[in-house]
């Protein structure tokens, strides 16, 4: 388990250089908080068994290392975004009008959203209707929308107990965010047949299913900028606070932190891989292709991350939390054969 003691510097490599992209000797990924430590731990062995500098990682969001990724070619762009959701199509879009055409997008397994809170509190069994009535800005009752005011665990569910609602939520540049409100907050909505009221009642589907995801800025709910680092200090600061956090951070904080089931799941890298946990994600990065055989290592390191030995199910990665792709051997084909979005 060496491997996965890792360094400070090795997990928040943040010194990113000012030389231009054309003239690196290093490969340079931002993205994602989720992916940063699955790509911190290839970046270091990377480094340490290929004939080339260990790759710079930072992390900032999803959504902040696509924005960068999408700046342009060349000087001062980096090579991989790292994202715990799907590019979107206007980021596409954007990287097209800043000249960046080609892209490969590699998924490197899958991770669970989890609901951890503090391991001497009170212990919670949730399901997406509870988030839902938790942290909905509004509520759909008696035909109208009204402001939530429930402040209060048991007011929203009567087996919870009578504790303030407090939750640490990804905030809204963490492509963490976009899947907890899709498969949580929407799921909610839908489940306790909120959104199908608002759609009997006239509500257009678009709107329904905004009113549905937008949540409360009363200070119920905290979005929290960082990486889950700040989420679990902020339990900390606060034990009746629940916070959202990747698998495998949970995993490494089980001495300070209890996990909630959902819908009688309890989240886990076996009921990941059956699909039984209703709220998991595919990971990814992307390449900047033209960087390809420009950047010394670039191609070897991406090779490397999807190699079994790194994301296979016996791999270290795995053993960290990631659930590896059951497509595995297809995704080191995109990998090897540069395969664009485009093509």
């Amino acid at each position: 388990m060496s491997i996965f003691k890792l360094s400070a510097s090795a997990i928040a490599m943040t010194a990113l250089t000012t030389t231009a992209a054309m003239a690196r000797d290093n490969v340079q990924v931002a993205g994602s908080s989720t992916v940063l430590p699955y790509a911190a731990i290839v970046a270091e062995v990377f480094g340490e068994n290929f004939d080339y500098p260990t790759p710079v990682v930072e992390s900032g969001g999803s959504s902040a290392g696509l924005k960068r990724f999408c700046e342009g070619e060349g000087e001062n762009t980096i090579d991989i975004a790292n994202a715990s959701r799907q590019i979107k199509s206007s980021e596409v879009e954007a990287c097209a009008e800043a000249g960046v055409t080609d892209i490969i997008e590699v998924r490197i397994g899958y991770d669970g959203i989890v609901f951890a809170s503090d391991i001497n509190g009170n212990a919670f069994a949730f399901t997406p209707e509870d988030w839902y009535k938790a942290l909905a800005n509004e509520h759909f009752i008696d035909g109208e929308l009204v402001p939530n005011t429930f402040t209060n665990w048991n007011e929203v569910n009567a087996d919870f107990p009578d504790q303030p609602i407090q939750a640490f939520i990804p905030g809204t540049k963490h492509g963490t965010r976009e899947v907890f409100e899709e498969k949580v907050i929407l799921a909610g909505c839908e489940e306790g047949g909120f959104l199908e009221a608002m759609l009997e009642a006239g509500v257009d589907e678009d709107t329904a299913e905004g009113k549905c995801m937008a949540i409360r800025t009363d200070g119920v709910s905290v979005d929290v900028d960082g990486d889950y680092t700040e989420t679990l200090a902020r339990i900390e600061a606060d034990t009746n606070g629940i916070g959202v956090f990747g698998l495998a951070f949970y995993e490494n904080n089980t001495d300070k932190l209890q996990v909630a089931t959902m819908s009688d799941v309890v989240p886990s890298t076996e009921t990941i891989a059956s699909g039984d946990y209703p709220v998991s994600r595919p990971l990814y990065f992307y390449i900047k292709a033209a960087h390809l055989g420009v950047i010394p290592g670039l191609k070897d390191f991406a090779e490397f991350f999807v190699s079994d030995d790194m994301a296979g199910p016996d791999g270290p990665l795995a053993e960290y939390g990631l659930v590896s792709d059951p497509e595995l051997a297809d995704v080191q084909t995109t990998v090897a054969d540069e395969v664009t979005l485009s093509n």
